[in-house]
């Protein structure tokens, strides 16, 4: 597979981590540069680490795999958006400081960026079985994705620090409704294959 190919296909897989981590800076408070990449750098982490896991288990399992891999993703990214919704929808309309910086604080933490990164990363598994039968070197396939992922979510937190003061809350539960349309996405895409 061609270093252009390879390109292509990391853009692609990283659609999922930019409206995620999208969300994620429009909810955050004032994010910077570094932390931007830190988020950046959970997403792209486990954009590479899925096709490799993918491309492990190989054609042995893709059956398997497929007959029930939209609905995880589907279950983890409505579960993360709709969090991310309701948490927007039940903050009060005038929030204390502390209050605003600490939900502002739990938009980036670990768990919530670890539970994000992963739901966005499952169509990369099923990438992963896709390569298994083509030739490619998977180790720079890998590398590739989670580089180009890392600098599109990064650039995701970027814009949405940009939104969310202009759209408050708003853009909290417009990034939560995205995570949950792109789940919706890859089930109605599953099912109806």
């Amino acid at each position: 597979m061609s270093l252009a190919t390879l390109t292509v296909l990391g853009f692609s897989l990283s659609a999922d981590a930019f409206a995620a981590a999208l969300g994620k800076g429009a909810g955050a408070r004032r994010p910077d540069l570094l932390e931007a990449f830190r988020v950046g750098a959970y997403f792209g982490a486990f954009e590479a680490a899925a096709p490799l896991i993918g491309w492990a288990l190989g054609l042995t399992f893709a059956a398997r795999i497929a007959a029930f891999d939209h609905w995880v993703a589907f279950t983890l990214l409505a579960g993360v958006g709709g969090h991310m919704v309701i948490a927007a929808l039940r903050a009060p309309k005038a929030e204390t400081a502390e209050a605003s910086k600490a939900r502002q604080k739990r938009a980036l933490s670990p768990l919530r960026l670890a539970l994000a990164a992963l739901a966005t990363s499952i169509d990369a598994t099923a990438v992963g079985i896709g390569l298994a039968v083509t030739e490619v070197n998977i180790l720079m396939a890998c590398a590739l994705i989670g580089a180009i992922t890392t600098v599109v979510a990064a650039g995701g937190v970027l814009l949405g620090r940009g939104a969310g003061p202009l759209l408050g809350r708003k853009a909290e539960v417009l990034g939560g409704l995205a995570l949950i349309g792109i789940g919706l996405k890859i089930l109605i895409e599953h099912l109806s294959a």
